[in-house]
């Protein structure tokens, strides 16, 4: 299984749609059941988050390569587009 990691913090809208744009991604392609996805709370894993190196959450990483950051502007549909090219990038690896 291909492991994917989604840095988020708990109350963040934005990593609210990614989690809901995740369940439907999932829902909706079978492929990314070869996916698992670790979702890790920013606060609660600091030294692992200040190992990387982003600004935003939710943030995307694949084998260490940084696949998405969320952008302030980004709306639901952008980041369910995102999470989707990440995964599509993660399952051709």
């Amino acid at each position: 299984m291909k492991e994917i990691e989604i840095f988020y913090l708990t109350g963040c809208p934005y990593c609210g749609y990614a989690r809901r744009a995740a369940e439907e991604l999932l829902s909706e392609d079978g492929s990314f059941a070869a996916l698992s996805l670790c979702w890790i709370e920013e606060r609660e894993n600091r030294a692992l988050a200040d190992s990387r190196d982003y600004y935003y959450v939710p943030t995307v990483y694949f084998r260490g390569e940084k696949l998405y950051e969320c952008s302030p502007r980004h709306d639901y549909e952008t980041v369910k587009n995102s999470l989707r090219a990440a995964f599509e990038t993660a399952l051709r690896a």
